[in-house]
């Protein structure tokens, strides 16, 4: 593992580490693209959205098939 100095309390720190362990300095500074790339997600998308889209696409499609049921009985 790559180590550097902390520009702020001079102790060796990983270079992966988001904030120095000693005195708390931010190693990098977070923003929405590190987030989304540390957590491998789009913030951006709508969860409502697609859950209640693919629900009223499984509703219609089963009240579809209890109609055939119902017309070939």
């Amino acid at each position: 593992m790559e180590k550097k100095k902390c520009p702020q309390c001079k102790n060796l720190i990983l270079k992966s580490s988001p904030t120095c362990l000693y005195c708390g300095r931010p190693n990098k500074f977070i923003t929405k693209e590190y987030v989304n790339k540390k957590w491998n997600k789009d913030n951006s998308k709508n969860v409502f959205d697609y859950i209640f889209t693919n629900k009223f696409l499984v509703g219609i499609l089963l009240s579809i098939f209890t109609i055939f049921i119902i017309i070939f009985s």
